[in-house]
């Protein structure tokens, strides 16, 4: 993380487990990737540095562990209620929630399932949308995007229906 900052980069922990969560936090990483067992301390020092949590929920929702290898499914046996728990807790204190997926775990184009996922762990749907625009450009370092407006990039996507009414549209 040091070695980073020196040449102004961003660093992102791909973690799991509550000890190699709590240690990257420490460490001043800028995001946690899945955070799967959080813990209190976890989340009071995601609160305090302003670490971003990018929990990619719906692989979760989406893996069918039967159709996996026994070890992994009872991997995810005792990850996938543990992960659940620390995510509504994370989002009801109140955790910066950046967008993000696990789509080589999943086929491409299911991403927008992700958005449902965290409306259903407490999160509001205007809150969910801005996880993918507003939060990820902040999380990115990127200013000129995430939002409409006059003189900033942007990709828009059109769908039918009303998101902040049905966040499966």
């Amino acid at each position: 993380v040091e070695e980073a900052r020196r040449h102004g980069l961003k660093v992102a922990a791909h973690a799991h487990g509550t000890t190699g969560i709590v240690a990257a936090l420490r460490a001043g990483v800028d995001s946690i990737e899945h955070g799967s067992l959080l813990s209190d301390e976890a989340i009071q020092l995601m609160s305090d540095c302003g670490t971003w949590l990018v929990p990619t929920q719906y692989c979760v929702e989406r893996l069918d562990l039967s159709q996996l290898p026994a070890v992994w499914r009872k991997k995810g046996e005792y990850l996938f209620p543990r992960r659940s728990v620390w995510l509504k807790r994370a989002i009801a204190e109140g955790v910066h929630i950046a967008f993000g997926t696990d789509a080589g775990v999943y086929p491409h184009g299911e991403n927008a399932h992700e958005f449902g996922a965290y409306v259903r762990h407490g999160m509001s749907p205007a809150e969910a949308v801005r996880t993918a625009t507003v939060h990820a450009a902040q999380l990115c370092g990127t200013p000129d995007r995430g939002r409409l407006a006059a003189g900033l990039l942007a990709d828009m996507v059109a769908v039918d229906g009303d998101p902040l009414q049905d966040i499966d549209a």
